[in-house]
């Protein structure tokens, strides 16, 4: 494996006030992230942000209010990914707890209406609804906005994505990365946006006497937003700790929605002991699986039927999807990788690159692979249809290098290059002719080359530092199962050690099972690594950057590493 930088991260203030069963090890994890206290880690729905925070909430509000007392026919507007799934799925059961009669929703298909609320998706809503809300897309939709009040149809946004120089004309907007929006958390996912909102309208309604009996619960769509939060990669700061840990208490005590339940057991997770983690790599992506290689209303409506036996049928098939996903990922990742190994201009800093027969739905994570192994910006881009002369692209992006103001920039650079874009710091998206293909990588490689200089340009590895060999038990990685929650911002605990290689072999055509013994002493523990082997023996000594897991086989608990990276020393 290439060599990396290692860097341990600065445990911060000492911790303190921590009950005698929290492991000393889960108390210094925390500390690094910066919670030194108990309380920084009581992640109860009481101590989430107030809705009365976000901006646009009262006229948003008011217009649900409006569309419920005059039975509007409604139509949710999603996004094809596991954040818009599942806040889709959120804004529908919501509305309808909270007394709307005409609900339904639609998800555009990536390839026939492009991204968010486009004038395309517009003209197929027939009959024409009385109001459209979307979720986690929307700030950039101006086009869409104006076809639908040109058809009569009024608009609410809901989104969490940054918004460029011009805004939509819509009848109410809430996006807390709007300007001026004094949101403390701006860090909240689409289905996170939507929970707000209907907690506002749930507060409104029953303010005005709205419920009479008992007050709609809308904890029972915690899962939801569990999942898309934590699928769609923004920051778990301590708002976002509190929902995820919400939702996956609701999991765990079997109370999740059958969609998710059944995409739990086919990803071959426990319920009972789910974490952030499984959501992240198993759960997830297969939902977002139906948005990249067909419809995503195939994922929306497992998340929507209460029936067992239809959810299951539904997880499964979303299961197999996932399986044609992986290995289109695999022979574009293989391309791409051999693209790069050819390139004439292989110094580039931003690295674009394009083959006419990769797939639009996949570029993305062909663009998150190949930003690992590149530690540079990527950008991958696919034809946009069969008779397109545009391509679509989906870019990843590494720390210090913020890819959304990189595309506003080249963008101003070069008007009328880009077509289309929008995203995060760390990933977005963008259209363009494919005549321009290469004048847009120059572009990219400039600007890329005047934000990253040489360090930054050097992959690391951050580590919570060495964990005592005596510290390898089943308790500990337990306990670190269940904290965090672990995910984007408020990172997985990774330990540093030196070990010696006792035995090895292949496991399966790309992976490692170890067995590793601690320079300090203790029984040889169990290890293994996955897509790394290319036939070559692993180091007989090792520095091994590693998780401590728990290996559930057949009801059998045990302690397992899960190498990251290793390097021989």
């Amino acid at each position: 494996m290439t060599t990396k930088v290692w860097r341990r991260r600065a445990v911060g203030e000492a911790p303190r006030g921590w009950p005698a069963h929290v492991h000393a090890v889960v108390q210094r994890l925390y500390a690094a992230r910066g919670v030194s206290t108990p309380d920084g880690a009581e992640h109860k729905l009481a101590r989430m942000l107030a809705p009365t925070l976000l901006g646009g909430m009262d006229r948003a509000v008011a217009l649900l209010r409006q569309a419920i007392d005059e039975d509007w026919r409604i139509i949710v507007a999603g996004d094809y990914d596991c954040d818009g799934a599942t806040g889709t799925a959120v804004a529908v059961r919501g509305l309808r707890l909270l007394g709307a009669k005409h609900v339904g929703h639609v998800v555009p298909n990536r390839f026939v209406h492009g991204y968010g609320l486009g004038e395309a998706l517009v003209a197929s809503l027939q009959p024409a609804p009385d109001l459209i809300v979307t979720v986690d897309n929307g700030v950039a939709s101006v086009a869409g906005v104006a076809a639908a009040h040109a058809r009569g149809i009024r608009v609410l946004v809901t989104d969490h994505h940054l918004p460029g120089d011009v805004l939509p004309d819509a009848d109410a907007m809430v996006n807390p990365n709007l300007s001026g929006d004094g949101f403390p958390s701006k860090a909240l996912s689409g289905v996170g946006v939507m929970f707000y909102l209907l907690l506002g309208l749930r507060a409104a309604m029953r303010d005005a006497g709205r419920f009479p009996g008992e007050v709609p619960d809308l904890g029972v769509l915690l899962d939801l937003v569990a999942l898309g939060t934590v699928a769609d990669l923004v920051p778990l700061d301590f708002n976002n700790r509190v929902l995820v840990e919400a939702g996956l208490r609701r999991m765990r005590a079997g109370r999740a929605c059958p969609g998710i339940a059944a995409l739990i057991d086919v990803s071959n997770r426990s319920v009972a002991s789910v974490a952030a983690t499984d959501l992240a790599f198993a759960v997830g992506p297969r939902l977002n699986a139906a948005g990249r290689l067909e419809d995503m209303s195939l994922g929306v409506a497992c998340l929507l039927t209460d029936e067992v036996a239809i959810a299951r049928r539904y997880a499964e098939q979303l299961s197999a999807i996932n399986q044609e996903r992986r290995e289109v990922q695999a022979g574009m990742v293989d391309e791409a990788e051999r693209m790069v190994a050819g390139m004439s201009h292989v110094d580039a800093v931003g690295v674009a690159l394009f083959d006419p027969g990769w797939h639009a739905g996949v570029v993305g994570l062909v663009a998150s692979k190949l930003k690992e192994k590149l530690h540079r910006p990527v950008l991958a881009f696919a034809p946009a249809g069969d008779d397109s002369d545009e391509l679509r692209g989906s870019a990843r992006s590494i720390p210090g290098f913020h890819i959304r103001d990189a595309l506003a920039e080249i963008d101003a650079r070069h008007p009328g290059l880009v077509l289309r874009f929008g995203g995060h710091a760390m990933a977005a998206g963008l259209s363009l002719k494919t005549v321009d293909f290469g004048r847009f990588a120059a572009a990219f490689d400039a600007v890329a080359r005047t934000h990253l200089d040489d360090e930054r340009l050097q992959a690391s590895i951050h580590t919570d530092g060495e964990l005592d060999y005596r510290d390898h038990t089943l308790d500990l990685a337990r306990q670190l199962r269940h904290a965090g929650p672990w995910g984007q911002g408020f990172p997985p605990p990774l330990f540093e050690n030196v070990f010696e290689c006792a035995s090895w072999k292949p496991m399966g055509s790309r992976h490692l099972r170890l067995q590793l013994r601690h320079t300090q002493g203790g029984a040889p523990l169990d290890a293994v690594m996955f897509g790394v082997y290319d036939g070559t023996p692993p180091p007989s000594r090792l520095r091994a950057a590693y998780e401590l897991a728990v290996n559930d086989w057949q009801g059998r608990e045990s302690v397992r590493l899960l190498l990251t990276h290793m390097e021989a020393v």
